[in-house]
């Protein structure tokens, strides 16, 4: 009888998460069960993430991240330059991507979608050449980045967003910028210029309403409103993805943008701080793939294309 060869996978967690070692036991065990052999990668820092998965990368036909955004951010370099398929393992305090995927946190059902073996292309973002999954910011957010810690996150998971978001808002002041889009200059005074790839950032409020993380284009917000205390009316219509529809929320898309401002300002990109303005952003279509559900809101369906159902239960045990 012959035997069925087991696949092999790198499998790359994160120290730090809150809950990466919560998952990656029971998420081993279920790939075990389905067929995946996985070998284990640990590193001290993010900027060691993607020289390690290039480094390990012969002979595996994926790599699966067991963290939060920033940590799949940091792969992502050497998901575009080795072509391998991405597994997620939510284990972080935003979760975002996971989020736009259809990928739920429990590391089982995680685990199943990844065995299921079904894939898609997803797009890519880039500021100044560092490539972002979900979304890019200038201003609050970026100064948000800027005041969490990672014993914050550990400690109060989600209710550190808050925490540092109300000091934030306190020191909150507008800026100025240019928005450059096929050569076309618009000036603003604004809080936050927002550029989205996928469907959610920062804990699941929506770029944009429509936005899909394999449309192939860019979308951008700023935030030009006048008193900040207006950002509480706001909230609501930016979990929906809605907020375009206020006259202070100037959006735009397209598949590249430059944004100059009279000082530097940090880029956050994913919830790291990666560059700073002047800053160059395009979409990279099609950049990464990833195992993922066959319908989700965040990513639309392949054209022409209706995979077969797979049950995760028939996967793992």
């Amino acid at each position: 009888m012959t035997s069925v060869k087991r696949k092999q996978f790198l499998l790359l967690s994160n120290p730090h998460s809150r809950r990466g070692a919560s998952i990656v036991a029971p998420a081993t065990e279920a790939l075990n069960a389905a067929g995946i052999d996985v070998t284990p990668l640990q590193t001290k820092k993010a900027g060691d993430i993607s020289a390690a998965i290039i480094e390990q990368a012969k002979g595996a036909q994926g790599v699966i991240v067991a963290g939060g955004d920033g940590t799949m951010n940091a792969a992502a370099e050497a998901l575009v330059k080795t072509g391998l398929p991405l597994g997620v393992l939510p284990s972080g305090t935003a979760n975002d991507l996971a989020r736009t995927l259809g990928i739920p946190e429990d590391p089982r059902k995680a685990a199943a979608i990844i065995a299921s073996g079904h894939t898609r292309r997803i797009d890519l973002g880039s500021a100044n050449g560092h490539y972002f999954f979900n979304v890019a910011t200038i201003g609050l957010a970026a100064d948000l980045a800027g005041k969490l810690t990672k014993q914050s996150k550990k400690r109060f998971g989600r209710l550190s967003y808050a925490i540092a978001a109300f000091k934030v808002l306190k020191e909150a002041r507008p800026f100025t910028a240019e928005i450059i889009n096929k050569g076309e200059v618009t000036r603003v005074k604004t809080l936050q210029i927002g550029i989205g790839n996928g469907r959610f950032y920062g804990g699941g409020m929506a770029v944009e309403s429509s936005a899909l993380i394999n449309d192939g284009h860019l979308d951008l917000y700023s935030l030009e409103i006048d008193e900040v205390w207006k950002l509480a009316l706001l909230l609501r219509k930016f979990r929906l993805g809605q907020h375009g529809l206020w006259e202070e929320v100037r959006t735009q898309r397209c598949t590249e943008f430059e944004v100059k401002t009279r000082r530097p300002q940090p880029v956050n990109l994913d919830g790291e701080l990666k560059t700073h303005t002047p800053a160059h952003f395009e979409i990279h279509p099609k950049a990464v793939t990833v195992f993922a559900p066959e319908a989700e809101a965040g990513i639309a369906p392949a054209p022409g294309l209706t995979p077969a159902k797979v049950s995760p239960s028939a996967h793992l045990t």
